[in-house]
């Protein structure tokens, strides 16, 4: 099956899917989010094949998310180190391990819980407002056009932003 590519929408999701929409990718940045460095961390970790652990890892390297650093010369072996892109991506991670231990967790609870370091106190996960430190809520947001949005995308967004009188103001999300 050919895969759709989504790299050069005009959208942050759209791109972010094209990298990171599959689903061991995310897991192979979690698990260098939890110290894997080596190949055979990661496939033990996650008992994925080698071809598809390669092609990943590859990808990753080529995106910039994780450098490949020779460890051994005779044979070459390397491990992969999250570059300031990849440690980036946590965010991206954080925000999925909100939602997921919110909705999907057993009743026992959530199977990771993520503590600072310095503390070891449990960190509550919030997406929030740099500009404000208040938690987002798409009840209070709306979506504008941005710098990078094309203009004919541009008028098509606020035209569709714009309140329909015939049906009042509804909230966003519902």
């Amino acid at each position: 099956m050919r895969r759709t590519r989504f790299d050069t929408w005009h959208c942050s999701i759209a791109r972010t899917v094209d990298l990171a929409g599959d689903w061991w990718t995310p897991l192979v940045m979690r698990e260098a989010f939890y110290g894997a460095r080596r190949f055979e961390e990661f496939q033990q970790r996650l008992g994925l094949s080698r071809n598809v652990l390669t092609q990943r890892l590859d990808r990753l390297v080529g995106e910039d998310m994780l450098d490949r650093v020779p460890y051994q010369e005779r044979p070459v072996r390397h491990e992969y180190r999250l570059t300031e892109k990849g440690r980036d991506f946590f965010t991206v991670l954080a925000a999925m391990i909100r939602w997921g231990d919110h909705w999907l967790s057993s009743p026992d609870g959530p199977p990771i819980e993520l503590h600072d370091r310095a503390t070891g106190r449990p960190i509550d996960i919030e997406v929030v407002d740099a500009g404000t430190g208040r938690p987002i809520d798409i009840r209070q947001i709306v979506a504008a056009p941005g710098p990078g949005l094309p203009d004919d995308l541009a008028e098509l967004l606020r035209e569709r932003m714009k309140p329909d009188p015939a049906q009042g103001e509804a909230e966003p999300g519902e």
